[in-house]
């Protein structure tokens, strides 16, 4: 009977026999609470709960700061003075808002955190419409960002390797890529969160000093003979489109969202001292620095080269050639740790479905073998792709816009119900309606910009 009741449930439950002969078997509860928190403390997202403050500052920046920060002057160039400055001081405010608002749902019920983005949505729209709505969403950025991050990581490798070595032989970008892959093979197999806090900590210092190189060096190089501000297409059609591209390159900035209710799961909380606080205070630090990083990146690297300037800011750079060298090896640096912050989220969801859902034993082997064929597949697309300006605009449109421009304040409006009307009511519609917009325009622009280079590409080139 207790072999039967188990298979109907699916759970293997142990017997025991006591000294007096009777049968005893365990409960179903009771087992099951001991093999979940088993697996919850293999998880990569709920086995460590002892981060401050601090952790929070640099996981954030290395999660925000990253490759789109490079592409801001292009954007700009897109948008034009008025406007690009407009959408990135407003972008700045409002993703500084739903970053708010999804540090304060991670323990609206007490007793409870949502560890995860999907644990929040199902709190909000139901089990499983908030599975349908936050997962697909969620794992378009983070599999888009690391397909980014590895074309972003091979394509300063192979500029730091013709800045230092003009003369060599040219090497493709596929092989840079690879190169830059390799590192994640090994980088993958740390645990958790809290495993690659020194990884995240080099990354967060290395995106600061890039971004100060960037502006630096432009400021250096000063203002191109012949410098124009005007929009770079020559068509109607062209300004337009290149006008949602940038929109979309300016959400892929501001893409931290999609992991910080997983960096505030490693925080500990209690009662007393619940987990937003330090989370908040890190919040507001990073925010700091990412406007220290992307204002002056954007607006001096536009002014010094205006509508000529490159898709990524350092490709425009020349001299001096040793600082340049350096800021793109300060690049790969970053996204080596950006593409972990990224992918650790991912690595939860992999390993949850196989453990919990396809009831595989949580060990060593299945950790390697899942990891390594995402770090492969991440790697494979991003060869097979190399479109980064492209890729940007339509990823950041698509599913950043989204998650981070309007899904929490829809979550927020779900949950809390404020006052029709009302300031609160009034912010959030407001942001959901931008947010739609963004959504709506940018891929159209990503996606033509991805067709018009796929003309004149060769694969593996």
């Amino acid at each position: 009977m207790a072999t039967k009741e188990a298979a109907d449930d699916n759970v293997s439950i142990p017997a025991s026999t006591p000294a007096d002969g009777e049968t005893y078997r365990a409960t179903k509860e009771d087992y099951r609470s001991v093999e979940q928190k088993a697996i919850d403390d293999w998880l990569p997202i709920t086995s460590s709960r002892n981060a401050k403050w601090w952790y929070s500052a640099f996981h954030n920046v290395t999660a925000m700061v990253g490759a789109g920060v490079l592409s801001l002057p292009y954007a700009m160039a897109a948008l034009g003075w008025g406007p690009g400055v407009a959408i990135l001081i407003l972008s700045w405010i409002i993703t500084l808002y739903t970053l708010w608002q999804m540090v304060e749902m991670h323990e609206m019920v007490p007793g409870k955190r949502f560890d995860r983005y999907h644990e929040l949505g199902q709190h909000a729209f139901g089990e499983k419409l908030g599975l349908y709505i936050v997962v697909p969403q969620q794992l378009v950025v983070e599999v888009g960002v690391n397909i980014v991050y590895m074309v972003t990581g091979g394509k300063s490798l192979k500029k730091f390797h013709k800045t230092v070595c003009g003369s060599c032989k040219d090497i493709k970008t596929t092989y840079f890529i690879m190169i830059f892959a390799s590192a994640h093979f090994v980088l993958s197999h740390l645990p958790n969160f809290n495993s690659i806090s020194g990884i995240s900590l080099a990354a967060a210092v290395m995106s600061l000093t890039y971004s100060t190189i960037a502006w630096t060096a432009s400021i250096h190089k000063g203002v191109q003979k012949g410098v124009e501000y005007s929009y770079p297409a020559s068509s109607r059609a062209g300004k337009v489109f290149d006008f949602f591209t940038a929109l979309g390159e300016v959400a892929f900035a501001y893409a931290g969202h999609n992991v910080v209710l997983e960096i505030q799961a490693t925080i500990p909380s209690t009662k007393e001292k619940p987990s937003k606080k330090p989370m908040w205070k890190g919040v507001l630090v990073a925010y700091f620095v990412v406007a220290l990083c992307y204002f002056p990146v954007a607006l001096i690297g536009y002014r010094m080269f205006g509508n000529q300037v490159e898709d990524n800011i350092l490709q425009s750079l020349e001299k001096p050639a040793w600082l340049i060298a350096a800021a793109n090896m300060f690049v790969v640096i970053h996204v080596i740790g950006s593409y972990q912050i990224y992918a650790m989220p991912v690595f939860d969801m992999i390993e949850t479905l196989l453990v919990k859902t396809l009831r595989f034993k949580p060990n060593f082997w299945l950790r390697f073998i899942s990891r390594n064929i995402y770090v492969a597949f991440t790697m494979f697309i991003a060869i097979t792709f190399p479109f980064f300006g492209g890729l940007l605009g339509f990823f950041g449109g698509f599913a950043f816009a989204p998650t981070t421009y309007f899904l929490p304040c829809v979550m927020w409006l779900a949950i809390y119900k404020p006052k029709r009307f009302s300031l609160s009511w009034f912010t959030n519609w407001i942001c959901i309606i931008l947010g739609l917009m963004l959504m709506i325009l940018s891929p159209i622009g990503g996606l033509r910009n991805i067709i018009l280079k796929a003309k004149d590409y060769e694969f593996y080139s």
